[in-house]
């Protein structure tokens, strides 16, 4: 077994940015963790390639949460490859399905009732965008503690930017993909985007919970890849 970063250049307002999925590997298995924007499964598809896999070989997405950066092809990918299982935590597949509003979306329209004038053409730009979001039914949910890929990864449940968020741990492999648990920046792990965080205080324990772990390398969605060596 092995973990592939699938890092996925854009630009946005100007900016170039960076998001890295990652590629579980496990015999002829393949399992995608998370899909990147509305859009993005051209780049998807020709990242993984790149690496020299196949997609009719991708059994599995796993979501570790719903954002828009983590699910927006998910209905993509579903729709052109139906066999596809998609895995997400009991929580987050409430609203990954349609059964309830994300919370995203929810505090989304509660910080536009207090947002200044001047920022809430932005913040009605991103509500319409997560409304927009098309519902992907799960066909397997998990909690924390749970086994995958025969027992090879274990499910952490690491809530905070968002209450049902999940991070992968891969004991063997002495690595961990953290989802928005963690982010890789000034050359340390630190909380995602910490003002979108829905409860900072979990976020914090969640962080702290997986710097716990008997691991050495964080695969993180924002940032890439971290060792407790150094970037690699």
């Amino acid at each position: 077994m092995k973990i592939v970063e699938l890092p996925i250049s854009f630009e946005f307002n100007g900016q170039q940015n960076v998001i890295y999925p990652s590629l579980i590997v496990s015999e002829n298995e393949l399992a995608l963790v998370d899909t990147g924007y509305p859009g993005f499964l051209p780049m998807l598809e020709a990242e993984i390639r790149r690496n020299g896999f196949d997609m009719e070989n991708v059994r599995h997405v796993i979501i570790t949460h719903y954002d828009d950066d983590h699910i927006g092809a998910l209905f993509e990918l579903k729709e052109k490859y139906p066999r596809i299982r998609v895995i997400a935590s009991e929580t987050e597949a409430k609203s990954i399905s349609g059964e309830q509003k994300s919370e995203r979306l929810v505090q989304a329209e509660q910080m536009l009732e207090l947002m200044p004038e001047e920022q809430k053409e932005f913040g009605t730009w991103f509500i319409r965008r997560l409304q927009q979001l098309k519902h992907v039914p799960v066909d397997h949910t998990v909690r924390d503690g749970d086994m995958l890929f025969d027992g090879q990864c274990r499910v952490v449940a690491t809530p905070g930017h968002t209450s049902g968020h999940i991070s992968l741990y891969f004991p063997e492999l002495r690595s961990v993909i953290t989802g928005d648990a963690a982010v890789h920046e000034n050359g340390g792990l630190a909380i995602a985007n910490p003002h979108y965080c829905l409860d900072l205080q979990r976020a914090e324990q969640s962080l702290n919970a997986l710097q716990r772990l008997d691991a050495d390398t964080y695969y993180c969605f924002h940032g890439g890849k971290w060792s407790s060596g150094g970037p690699r």
